[in-house]
């Protein structure tokens, strides 16, 4: 009979072994799994044209935008990780059928697009974005972000450091290891992590006005990390869905309703 001492340390020897290899595999293959960048664009949303956005560290990105009809303010939608301006337009449809522009700009590393994504590119990304706006006219309280999961890291960082019309938040976390962390609860993904998107740390620093909405089915990002967003900034409007799941920005119905809270929001701000 082989000792019992002998069947733990061999139990220990393989647990270290067996971390010994998924950590360094983990840590250095995370940015596929945060970015699973597409490799080609789709072809043009209906009603929107190309738009070239440069970014302070010297890269030129693709972008779609949609003009509002006159007096309407812009939409900028961030999209998902594995998303693209084609779910922007599906996710902005009823909004820009209220007359609402929307810029749907694409990331680093998308795509056609130069460079490799990284959390501080993605949010050279979004300002390239609204610097583009500003050249164009759209003045920040006509500006309005949107961010759907992934996106809504971005949108959260830009609208902590610059004045916009409002902020909408679709589908949300607290932070990319707090979401890691309920995946992978046995790994020390905190630790590991090297891109963060702390919404939760950022979001009592916007000033505009501010919608988390949530589906209450989510199976991708736990309901209650936008529940906690929100309850970080004292304000914000939380709205939970019942029923939908992490495809909640498509819903019609859920359009509808972020239009009429954008409306009751920038009212109060003239």
């Amino acid at each position: 009979m082989i000792p019992l001492r002998r069947v733990v340390l061999g139990i220990v020897g393989g647990i270290a072994l067996a971390y010994a290899i998924i950590l360094p595999a983990l840590y250095f293959s995370q940015r596929s799994l945060v970015f699973p960048a597409p490799p080609r664009f789709p072809d043009l949303p209906e009603g929107f044209g190309p738009v070239r956005l440069k970014t302070a560290d010297g890269l030129e990105l693709a972008g779609a935008y949609r003009p509002p009809q006159p007096g309407r303010p812009v939409l900028v939608f961030f999209h998902g990780n594995g998303d693209s301006w084609a779910g922007a337009a599906l996710a902005t449809k009823g909004l820009a059928a209220a007359g609402y522009g929307v810029l749907a700009p694409e990331y680093r590393g998308y795509g056609t697009n130069p460079g490799s994504p990284s959390e501080a590119g993605l949010y050279a990304d979004g300002r390239a974005a609204l610097d583009w706006l500003d050249g164009h006219g759209v003045r920040p309280e006509q500006t309005v972000l949107v961010g759907n999961s992934l996106g809504s890291g971005v949108a959260t960082q830009l609208a902590s450091e610059r004045p916009v019309g409002a902020l909408m938040l679709v589908s949300p976390f607290t932070s990319v290891p707090d979401v890691a962390a309920e995946k992978f609860w046995w790994l020390p993904v905190r630790w590991l992590a090297r891109d963060r998107f702390d919404n939760a740390a950022k979001i009592a620093r916007v000033r505009a006005p501010v919608l988390v909405m949530q589906g209450l089915a989510d199976s991708v990002i736990p309901p209650a990390q936008a529940e906690r967003l929100a309850a970080a900034r004292q304000g914000t409007d939380y709205l939970a869905v019942p029923g939908a799941d992490h495809d909640l920005a498509y819903w019609p119905a859920a359009q509808a309703q972020q239009l009429d809270w954008l409306q009751q929001a920038l009212a109060r701000r003239r």
